[in-house]
């Protein structure tokens, strides 16, 4: 082989792995803003689900509230 050739070997070796990390890098760059994407998705389902527990919590609350009371009257109407 002359050196002509082994330099453009090598220069065909240089451009196809350079071509390989910028398809890497391209690759990479899709996937963190998918990543992004999702995070910021589960952020927001996170967020809406604790909003619910807590408006259920709150539920739950009146709802032992109200029945503690009709128990109330009914032991009220026991004792009468």
């Amino acid at each position: 082989m002359s050196p002509a050739e082994e330099n453009t070997d090598s220069l065909s070796s240089l451009e196809e792995r350079i071509q390989r990390a910028v398809q890497l890098v391209v690759r990479l760059r899709q996937e963190k803003e998918a990543a992004l994407q999702e995070g910021a998705e589960l952020r927001a389902q996170v967020e809406r689900l604790t909003g619910e527990v807590k408006s259920l919590q709150t539920d739950r609350k009146q709802v032992r509230t109200r029945i503690e009371k009709l128990l109330g009257q009914i032991d009220q109407l026991g004792t009468e």
